[in-house]
């Protein structure tokens, strides 16, 4: 009984599509690497398709900047700047609530450590994350909360982990 309510009070248009501009702060590491989040700015779009009145499939485009802050006492970063191509299916639990998981291509953009010193050349110019999250939608404004951990090593300069990044987003959903 409890299932067939929450989904009775999903909210989701079938046969719509959706647009939303979106604006957020990574949390961003490198796992099995003594280091702390760095910082950085995530912004893009995502439209999303009404397939069910429960379920939605998304697809995005976001710049984003991730990486990590080494613990050696200088302070030392890893900047990763990546286009993230999220493809997600959403499942509508409640009305304006979402759980959200997938997969997401991310194309290396450029690479630094410290300050100017590039480091593309020695870093995969792909990863491939498995996203997820949950959203809550409220008079089309989207809050969007995600967890994305990397399948690929981002560079063989002393790096054994992987890209593990906590995202926060804000957006304005259109209805097209």
């Amino acid at each position: 009984v409890l299932t067939v309510s929450m989904t009775v009070k999903a909210q989701n248009e079938v046969g719509k599509f959706s647009i939303a501009p979106t604006i957020g702060l990574n949390f961003a590491t490198i796992s099995e690497v003594e280091n702390e989040f760095k910082l950085g700015p995530l912004f893009g779009a995502t439209a999303e398709y009404g397939v069910l009145q429960q379920l939605g499939i998304s697809i995005g485009a976001h710049y984003s900047m991730q990486g990590t802050r080494f613990k050696d006492g200088h302070g030392a970063t890893k900047n990763l700047n990546y286009l993230n191509i999220p493809i997600l299916a959403n499942y509508y639990i409640w009305k304006g609530l979402s759980i959200k998981a997938g997969v997401q291509p991310s194309f290396l953009l450029s690479a630094k450590r410290g300050g100017d010193e590039s480091i593309k050349d020695r870093c995969e110019s792909l990863d491939v994350f498995i996203p997820i999250g949950i959203s809550y939608e409220y008079e089309n404004w989207v809050l969007d909360a995600r967890y994305g951990f990397g399948l690929i090593r981002p560079s063989n300069i002393n790096l054994k982990g992987k890209n593990s990044v906590i995202q926060l987003m804000v957006g304005y959903k259109f209805n097209l």
